[in-house]
């Protein structure tokens, strides 16, 4: 196997999602695109020759040589705070990609698909959602997002225009809006029972967030009969 090379990226664009994160759009000569779920490495080199390293899941279907990525400024951080507020527009880095050949949605799917996101953890499975919307899949969707509080809530306008398309849940662990009838509190069982019976023998859960978030979640899941073959996870932190 080839190994995958380093591409230059230039930086088209940045558009804020919550106080601390950021949607970064690249163009990147010679993309070969990629699959919803898939990440890149982004490699900065300094000037004395220091380079750093981080992985970052990309938020949309492939889209010629367009790029886009999804990034939480981490307070101390090495990397994403530079990339989520300092890197100058029309700035150059490197991406390797795209990686990761489990963690996807592949192209025709028509089976259940569950999308179960904690914070940041949204940004690979927003891309599963808008191909799932670009290619007018007939499977059904359902996405259940977990966020601390409204603030902290990525891709508004994707939920503000999901129409009848996939089904969207948003659970709220420590500040809910008003009329909000769920209330404050971690993902639990009862938030996950409908949307695991509709699975079926033949859906796939996608699990994405912190650690802990994952881990409780898939618990959840097989702990409602899901197949534990049947539930594909990816952390980070």
């Amino acid at each position: 196997m080839r190994p995958v090379p380093w591409r230059p990226a230039r930086l088209l664009a940045r558009s804020p999602q919550t106080p601390t994160a950021r949607t970064l759009v690249f163009s990147v000569p010679g993309w070969p695109g990629h699959l919803p779920g898939q990440h890149v490495d982004v490699r900065l080199t300094a000037a004395d020759g220091y380079r750093a390293v981080r992985s970052y899941s990309l938020a949309a279907p492939a889209d010629g040589e367009r790029v886009e990525l999804g990034v939480q400024s981490v307070p101390g951080g090495e990397v994403s705070p530079y990339l989520a507020d300092v890197l100058p527009v029309d700035a150059l880095v490197e991406v390797r990609g795209p990686l990761g050949n489990w963690f996807v949605l592949r192209p025709g799917t028509l089976a259940p698909v569950l999308l179960v996101a904690g914070g940041a953890g949204v940004v690979p499975l927003v891309s599963m959602v808008r191909a799932h919307r670009a290619a007018a899949l007939r499977g059904p969707l359902r996405l259940l997002y977990s966020v601390r509080g409204p603030d902290d809530l990525w891709y508004r306008e994707q939920w503000a225009d999901r129409h009848a398309d996939f089904d969207l849940a948003l659970l709220y662990t420590r500040v809910a809006p008003p009329g909000d009838r769920r209330g404050p509190e971690r993902i639990t069982a009862r938030d996950l029972a409908a949307a695991a019976a509709a699975l079926g023998p033949d859906g796939t859960a996608y699990v994405c967030g912190p650690t802990g978030f994952v881990e409780s979640a898939a618990d959840l899941l097989t702990g409602l009969g899901v197949d534990p073959a049947t539930v594909r996870t990816e952390r980070f932190g």
